[in-house]
């Protein structure tokens, strides 16, 4: 008689930021891979459907396999013989795993930083700046009726954005979806989010921080030369359309990608339009909200910042954690040649840094956490096979408005999680180091 498939109701999609929690998966009587995944978008699926058991080592030390233990033993010798270790990565991996990251970064006085140095860094740096107003996702699918999107391209990059969460979302004060709501794009070309806008604004490249201010400059009801358009590529009379609308809103977001904060101005651009959100609730109700684009991106700049008190790029060297962007982010550390050392947990950055710094990620120990070979995997000294998180493993996750939600797994993995990988090396340098740490209560 044959098994049926397992059913996992209300799963979790970690692809993206959007952390779908509705996602229903059917998962193959031997326990190995996932044939159906319904609900998910063409990212989900292929997410869920492309991962199965496969046969990689659990561990290998310079390409060759070995146990476990043994590769814990070389990873911790690596890091407590370093001098100036360094930890990357940590957006696809769970909370859990986090935090002993952030531990063992501490413990070594090494640096620690997440991929968001390299995509919203700049808007985590205009929060400190500027602060924010902000709202989950569920309010805004049930109250907001202006929606903008400025520098992303949700139809793409976010599926379900529109359908869960903003345009096309049914919510208690929007019954009709769309048809209660306007929606304005800003990019600087046409693309196939702009497609459903009901405004669209092309401005020229580098001309964010400039349309931002001349924004504020409307709302507060300042005066503003005649060179906007000329500067912009909008005209005064569509932006003052714009900024009317914006201001006789119920409930206004404007959800903000990397097309702002990684062009020029970065940290001054995703502060303006910060700034322009506060403006507006002298007259309405508006918030702010960066798209992020890993599935726990968001989980990695919350267990950071309640750790050390600042988001990504924290370094300990001086027994305390001290935060610069440029000074302690990786990629700039590893194109200086600083790090001795480098730890690199569900990301690859051998792929996609500079050429400065993958050369030098060549020339030192690198230890890998990934459920895949990559680039930086085969580069490593030290590499290990973890399982996925969301899919073998349970944990917790931060969808991309900063909601806490727990995973639930398909099926089980044979390879160890981040989370076991990394407590295990942590345990192994502190006795190194002689530190004393109680190993219940650090579990």
């Amino acid at each position: 008689m044959s098994k049926e498939p397992d059913i996992v109701k209300n799963a979790i999609c970690t692809f993206c930021g959007c952390v779908c929690d509705d996602i229903e998966l059917t998962v193959d009587p031997d326990g190995k891979r996932i044939t159906k995944a319904t609900n998910a978008c063409v990212l989900g699926k292929s997410w869920f459907l492309e991962h199965k058991v496969e046969d990689y080592p659990v561990a290998m030390i310079n390409g060759k396999e070995v146990s476990f233990e043994e590769a814990v033993e070389e990873a911790a010798q690596v890091f407590v013989n370093a001098k100036f270790p360094a930890i990357y990565g940590l957006s696809d991996t769970t909370c859990e795993a986090q935090k002993e990251a952030v531990a063992i970064a501490d413990y070594l006085n090494g640096n620690i930083d997440t991929t968001t140095s390299v995509c919203h860094g700049p808007t985590g740096m205009a929060f400190q700046g500027v602060g924010e107003s902000t709202a989950s996702l569920g309010e805004i699918k049930n109250r907001a009726d202006f929606v903008m999107y400025w520098g992303g391209n949700p139809a793409e990059a976010h599926p379900r954005h529109f359908e869960r969460y903003a345009v096309t979302a049914k919510g208690m004060n929007t019954p009709n979806g769309k048809e209660d709501r306007t929606v304005a794009m800003v990019d600087i070309r046409p693309t196939s989010s702009s497609l459903i806008a009901d405004i669209f604004l092309q401005i020229k490249p580098g001309s964010d921080f400039e349309l931002l201010w001349a924004m504020r400059a409307m709302v507060k009801g300042k005066a503003l030369d005649n060179t906007l358009e000329e500067r912009t590529g909008i005209s005064m009379e569509k932006l003052e359309n714009l900024v009317e609308r914006m201001k006789n809103c119920q409930f206004g977001v404007i959800f903000f990608g990397m097309g702002l904060t990684m062009t020029r101005g970065r940290h001054f651009n995703a502060g303006a339009l910060l700034e322009l959100a506060t403006d507006l609730n002298d007259f309405t109700h508006f918030v702010a909200l960066p798209t992020r684009g890993h599935g726990n991106v968001t989980g990695a700049d919350n267990v950071v910042s309640w750790q050390t008190g600042f988001p990504f790029g924290v370094n300990f060297n001086r027994g305390y954690p001290r935060f610069n962007p440029g000074e302690f982010t990786t990629s700039d550390l590893l194109g200086r040649g600083e790090a001795d050392a480098l730890c690199v947990i569900a990301s690859d950055p051998a792929s996609n840094f500079s050429q400065k710094a993958i050369e030098h990620i060549k020339s030192i120990p690198v230890i890998s956490l990934d459920p895949k070979p990559s680039v930086t995997s085969q580069l490593a000294r030290v590499a290990f096979t973890t399982a996925t998180y969301g899919i073998n493993v349970a944990g917790t996750v931060y969808r991309m408005d900063n909601v806490a939600l727990k995973l639930r797994p398909a099926f089980k993995s044979p390879f160890p999680s981040d989370e076991e990988v990394l407590r295990a090396i942590k345990h192994r340098i502190c006795e190194l180091r002689g530190i004393m740490i109680n190993k219940t209560a650090a579990a």
